[in-house]
């Protein structure tokens, strides 16, 4: 798997928050924006397999 780059033109005030929030984790901005970015789209997968297996079982 490669890696690529993704350039994101932000808000001073939302950097400063994710500056805070990062710190907080002991973290760098970027891997805390990207650990973000994984944790939302494992959410969305999960809920994704949630959604077929009731479908699949015919649970509402």
């Amino acid at each position: 798997m490669g890696t690529s780059v993704l350039s994101l033109r932000i808000d001073g005030e939302l950097l400063e928050r994710l500056r805070d929030r990062a710190a907080k984790r002991g973290m760098s901005v970027q891997d805390y924006v990207i650990r973000t970015l994984i944790r939302d789209d494992f959410d969305e997968r999960f809920q994704a397999a949630v959604d077929e297996t009731e479908k699949f079982y015919g649970v509402t």
